[in-house]
C-alpha cells in the first residue's frame, strides 16, 4: 500500500473526465488536480511554449509528494512526449493508452482521432499509430471549437453551437464509415453524447481519459503501490467560482469548499 496521492493536471476542466475514471478504477486512491484555466486554451500555443508549460504542470503536481502522475492533457501528451517519459517521476499521458485502444478495434475500416490543433499538427497520433497498426487508415481532425465551447458551458446534445461544430468536425468521419473515433482530448468525454448522435451506433467511441486511467490503476496495481485514502485536492490557476459551478457536469460530484487558487505560471519562463 502506498498512501501517495496521483497528481492529474490538464489545461482545464477537461482532465477531470480522468479524475472520474479514475475514481470509478480505484474509488481508494487520493489525487491532486490541477486545472490551468488561467492559460486555456493550449491548442493554439507554440509547440515550445507548451513543452515548457509541461514541466511547470508536472514540477507543480510533483510538489505535493504524487507518486505517479497522469497528463491529461492530449496537447501535452502528443507534443512533449519525451518530457513526460524523461520526469523523474513515473507519467502517464493520453495518447498511447488511446492509440493502442483504437488499433486494437478489429476489421480493416478506417478509424478517426479528433483532437485539439496542436495535438493533431504535431502529427503524434499519426506517428503512434501508423506503428501499431502499419497500414490501416487513421483520419485526424483537428477541433479548435471544442475546448472553449466546453469550457464556457456548452455540454448539452440539445446546444445547437456545440451541435453545428460537431456537425461540421465529425462529417468526414461518418462519411469514411469509420469503425472507431478515439476522443483524443480528454474534455471531449464530457460531449461524447453529441459525438455519438452525429456518427451514430456504427461507430465505437473510445475514451481517452479512460485508458489513462486504466494504465495507471495497472501500473500502481502491478507493483503494489495502491493507495488506502480517497481524499481529493483541486488548484486551478483560473477562478475558483467557476471551476466550482463547472466541475461537477465533468464529475458528477461537487467539488465545493476543495478548490483553491494558485497564481498563473509565466509560460515562458
Amino acid at each position: 500500500m502506498d498512501l501517495r496521492p496521483v497528481g492529474i493536471f490538464d489545461s482545464g476542466l477537461g482532465g477531470l473526465t480522468v479524475a472520474k475514471a479514475l475514481r470509478e478504477l480505484m474509488p481508494e486512491e487520493s489525487f491532486v488536480y490541477f486545472g490551468d484555466t488561467g492559460r486555456m486554451p493550449y491548442g493554439p500555443r507554440p509547440a515550445e511554449q507548451l513543452r515548457r508549460m509541461a514541466v511547470q504542470n508536472m514540477e507543480f503536481v510533483a510538489s505535493f509528494g504524487v507518486k505517479a502522475i497522469i497528463a491529461a492533457c492530449g496537447t501535452v501528451s502528443s507534443t512533449a512526449p519525451d518530457l513526460l517519459e524523461s520526469f523523474r517521476l513515473p507519467v502517464f499521458g493520453v495518447l498511447k493508452a488511446g492509440v493502442r485502444a483504437l488499433a486494437a478495434v478489429p476489421g480493416d475500416e478506417p478509424v478517426a482521432v479528433i483532437a485539439t490543433e496542436a495535438s493533431i499538427k504535431s502529427g503524434a497520433y499519426a506517428r503512434a499509430f501508423q506503428q501499431a497498426a502499419p497500414g490501416r487508415e487513421l483520419i485526424c481532425v483537428a477541433c479548435p471549437a471544442f475546448v472553449p465551447l466546453i469550457e464556457s458551458g456548452h455540454n448539452s446534445p440539445e446546444d445547437r453551437e456545440l451541435r453545428a461544430a460537431a456537425e461540421t468536425y465529425l462529417s468526414p468521419i461518418r462519411e469514411a464509415g469509420a469503425a472507431a473515433l478515439l476522443l483524443g482530448c480528454t474534455h471531449y468525454g464530457i460531449i461524447e453524447e453529441t459525438v455519438g448522435r452525429v456518427l451514430g451506433p456504427e461507430t465505437e467511441l473510445i475514451s481517452a481519459a479512460g485508458c489513462a486511467a486504466r494504465d495507471l490503476r495497472d501500473y500502481l496495481a502491478a507493483r503494489g503501490l495502491e493507495g488506502g485514502g480517497s481524499r481529493e485536492d483541486y488548484y486551478t490557476s483560473g477562478s475558483v467560482e467557476r471551476f466550482n459551478e463547472e466541475a461537477a457536469a465533468f464529475l458528477g460530484w461537487s467539488v465545493e469548499g476543495r478548490v483553491r487558487q494558485v497564481p498563473v505560471m509565466d509560460p515562458d519562463t
